[in-house]
C-alpha cells in the first residue's frame, strides 16, 4: 500500500492540481445531480472507510490473517 501511495503522490507533485481538482469535483457534481445529496454523501463516506479500512488491514499480511482468525478460527473452515 505503502508503494500505491508513494505512486499517487509522486503522480500529483507531476500534474497540476488544478486540473485534478477540476476533475475530482466534477464527478461529485454528477454524483449530486444523479443520486441527491445524502445518497452521494452515503457513496462518499463508505468509499472511504473502505479505502482507510483496506490500506489498514492489507499493509501487513500477519495482521489481514489476524483479523481473519478472529473472524473464521482457523480449523473450522479453513
Amino acid at each position: 500500500m505503502e508503494r500505491f501511495l508513494s505512486k499517487l503522490i509522486e503522480k500529483l507533485e507531476n500534474t497540476k492540481a488544478g486540473i485534478l481538482c477540476a476533475f475530482a469535483f466534477f464527478i461529485i457534481g454528477i454524483l449530486f445531480c444523479v443520486f441527491g445529496f445524502f445518497k452521494t454523501i452515503f457513496i462518499i463516506l463508505f468509499t472511504a472507510v473502505g479505502f482507510f479500512a483496506g490500506a489498514f488491514l492489507f499493509s501487513d499480511m500477519s495482521r489481514f490473517k489476524r483479523f481473519l482468525d478472529r473472524i473464521i478460527p482457523p480449523g473450522r473452515i479453513r
